[in-house]
């Protein structure tokens, strides 16, 4: 079985909202944004998991959170180290638990360490580059600001990074400018800049949101044979299921904070659990009109609650069919938030439907 390569465990991440003044003389609590409340997955070696869910559901945050781009107010991140980071851990007197380091609390430059194994594909190809920066210097920079190689190393690392990306020939592509190139070529360089530094895990949040259909297929091909090429995991963020199902091999669908279902891709899109899930599912366009007739509307009732007063007991309960249909289940859902109950096959969903 292939090794864990991050352990999330309990992660919150809370944004403190402004109090005024009048809410400082009457001293009243603080409050907060809940971006993430209490996100707890995994991902092994070579595995693509995917964090799916409506637009301010905490994906973002969650892959943010994993790149120490934001603090976590509350949880552990443990994360299995190289032989070569491990070294350095060891060497600063950082302990490992069962091979494992929580980089949660790593500041300064054991965090800059860790960055070199945790990288990010963003969403736009177009605000990602550094417009005054050439594509030699893009991909050569974190080369220099991790101490790899002497100049020559470095631009033989450079041209096979864009041989692998399909940017080819590679010396045509050394000293061109982001604004010379298309969405689709940006995005290339975006995703070899992510892996030149052969990382243990990529963020990818999003990152073929923003090109042309036409081309979306090869960007994720390319990430696969990345992938395999490195024995990389990726966290992949997206909102679209249909792009979820192509390349995933896990499914974790979050609603306001928290992982509502997670399981292996094919279960969660076939055989949806959660009346989350079923209603993002249904909303998967068909292009065969013979299939949309088989397809059942799921509806979902009013609009995302606010992250700051999210509501009592279960949190998709006030746009919840099935909470209307189950009467039974009420009062439970009122009152207790559902935890991820195991459902076997590697599958958890936090519904009391299933309890």
């Amino acid at each position: 079985m292939p090794e864990e390569v991050v352990q999330v465990e309990d992660l919150h991440v809370w944004f403190p909202l402004r109090r005024g003044l009048a809410d400082i003389l009457r001293r009243r609590p603080r409050r907060y944004v809940r971006a993430v409340d209490g996100v707890s997955l995994s991902l092994a070696e070579r595995e693509v998991l995917c964090l799916v869910g409506e637009s301010g559901c905490g994906k973002t945050t969650t892959g943010r959170a994993l790149l120490g781009l934001v603090k976590a107010t509350r949880g552990r991140i443990l994360f299995k180290p190289s032989p070569r980071l491990a070294k350095i851990m060891e060497e600063n007197g950082v302990s490992l638990e069962n091979g494992y380091v929580d980089i949660t609390r790593l500041r300064g430059r054991l965090r800059r360490a860790v960055r070199r194994e945790i990288q990010m594909v963003q969403q736009d190809p177009y605000s990602s580059l550094n417009p005054r920066y050439t594509i030699r210097y893009t991909l050569e920079e974190p080369l220099i600001i991790h101490r790899i190689g002497d100049e020559e190393t470095r631009l033989k690392k450079v041209r096979e990074m864009l041989e692998a990306v399909k940017l080819v020939p590679a010396d045509d592509f050394l000293d061109r400018y982001p604004h010379q190139l298309s969405g689709g070529q940006r995005q290339r360089v975006a995703i070899a800049r992510a892996f030149i530094l052969e990382p243990r895990l990529v963020v990818a949040d999003e990152p073929v949101s923003m090109l042309d259909v036409s081309i979306r297929a090869e960007i994720l091909e390319l990430l696969l044979k990345l992938r395999n090429r490195y024995n990389t995991a990726i966290l992949f963020i997206t909102h679209d299921l249909a792009v979820a199902r192509y390349i995933c091999d896990r499914i974790a669908v979050m609603y306001l904070g928290r992982i509502v279902e997670i399981g292996p891709t094919d279960k969660v899109i076939e055989e949806p659990l959660h009346p989350y899930t079923r209603a993002l599912v249904a909303a998967i366009p068909e292009p065969d009109p013979a299939n949309r007739k088989k397809l059942r509307t799921i509806p979902i009732k009013g609009e995302v609650p606010s992250a700051v007063n999210i509501p009592a007991g279960c949190r998709f309960r006030p746009r919840c069919v099935a909470y209307d249909r189950h009467p039974e289940v009420r009062p439970r859902c009122e009152k207790e938030e559902p935890p991820l109950i195991d459902m076997g096959g590697g599958r958890r969903v936090a519904c009391w439907l299933y309890a």
